[in-house]
């Protein structure tokens, strides 16, 4: 008998914001939590202490040799994903890694590689697929509702980054990589776009935009989205703040993309809309429920998420008129995941984001940046120099 989602154990490395996340989510599903590795085992046993978890990993190895352990939660920062990774799928674990998947593509091929030969569950954090409208506006993109795809526009914009004396890990490239809006918030858009439309960027050229060139770092740590304090020193900045970034699609389509960590009154909103022959389509995360459908000569609409009038995909667990928001998206994320993970390998074609899906990610991330400074319109997965 194949075991149930209940019957599962995971642990987590990293003990940040975005862990605490995942822990929350992992939780709402029955999941048992039974261990946390950190960047130290003080600091790790304080935080498994603090979110109830019965145990503290010295080291990686030490997480990896735990037979109790089916699926590993990668949270730490970017540039440690990769060893993490594939020690963890040489180990026999399961890996849900949060995004960037690494810090280059060569990084990323081999994880995405070590994940098909393992063939265990590699699910890489673009939760964004999972807001039931999301599966609805795919859907509607599927069955040709919006006719012939033209223009795809939109942004993700920010604002915790907007003051010289806003701090984070990802500041340092050396820790973050290259790119930083792009790479942090960006990812999500661009992944999320190309699964609804089903289309895939071909082309780009971008320009990014650094506002606060040297910053106030501080002496201790700092979380994610906490506002730092003490003493500080200046540190100059290399990564993008901003980033307008023009697309061109395989279908023909064009598309327009603005990303920002220093836009004050934006605390995390991501857009997009998708203008096709026939009408238009839109979606903003802050109203998650609803998809606003533009058409010339009869009256725009608001589709609701309503479970009777929804693709299934879409219907969500809560009832009409219950909004469903982020929490909601990495539980239903999480439990796609766990029922592949119970079922023993990956569905041959999940819903949720795979390695190979991150690896595209990072391939359009490396066309980015080469535009951004070459200033010219490059080609996704041509040789850069």
């Amino acid at each position: 008998m194949a075991p149930r989602i209940r019957d599962l154990r995971a642990a987590i490395i990293g003990h940040g914001f975005i862990a605490g996340v995942h822990i929350d989510a992992l939780r709402r599903l029955g999941v048992s939590i039974e261990g946390l590795l950190g960047s130290s085992f003080d600091r790790a046993s304080r935080a498994a202490s603090d979110a109830n978890i019965p145990r503290a990993y010295h080291d990686l190895s030490e997480l990896a040799a735990d037979e109790r352990i089916d699926v590993v939660h990668v949270t730490s920062p970017n540039h440690a994903h990769a060893d993490q990774v594939l020690a963890l799928l040489a180990a026999g674990k399961h890996v849900v890694c949060e995004k960037p998947l690494a810090m280059t593509v060569e990084q990323a091929r081999l994880m995405a590689q070590a994940a098909q030969e393992s063939g265990k569950v590699a699910a890489i954090c673009f939760t964004t697929r999972f807001f039931p409208m999301s599966s609805q506006a795919k859907a509607m993109v599927d069955r040709g509702q919006l006719g012939e795809l033209r223009l795809v526009t939109g942004h993700h914009l920010q604002d915790w980054l907007a003051l010289d004396t806003d701090w984070n890990w990802r500041l340092d490239p050396a820790i973050g990589g290259v790119t930083r809006a792009i790479g942090d918030i960006g990812s999500h858009w661009i992944d999320l776009v190309e699964w609804v439309t089903g289309d895939r960027i071909d082309e780009v050229m971008a320009e990014f935009a650094t506002f606060i060139p040297v910053r106030k770092k501080p002496v201790g740590p700092v979380q994610t989205f906490a506002a730092a304090a003490g003493a500080t020193h200046d540190v100059p900045i290399g990564t993008e703040d901003a980033a307008l970034v023009l697309l061109r699609f395989a279908s023909g389509a064009r598309g327009q993309l603005t990303v920002s960590q220093i836009s004050q009154g934006h605390d995390n909103e991501s857009a997009y809309e998708l203008s096709g022959a026939k009408e238009s389509l839109a979606w903003e995360s802050g109203d998650s429920d609803n998809l606003w459908l533009g058409h010339r000569g009869a009256p725009n609409e608001l589709l609701s998420r309503d479970p009777s009038v929804v693709v299934p995909q879409a219907r969500g667990w809560l009832p009409a008129g219950h909004v469903e928001g982020l929490a909601d998206a990495w539980t239903a994320f999480f439990r796609e995941v766990y029922s592949d993970v119970a079922a023993g390998m990956p569905r041959a074609h999940p819903r949720y984001a795979t390695f190979a899906d991150g690896l595209r990610g990072l391939e359009i991330e490396e066309a980015i940046v080469t535009s951004a400074r070459q200033g010219v319109w490059v080609t996704i997965g041509k040789p850069q120099n």
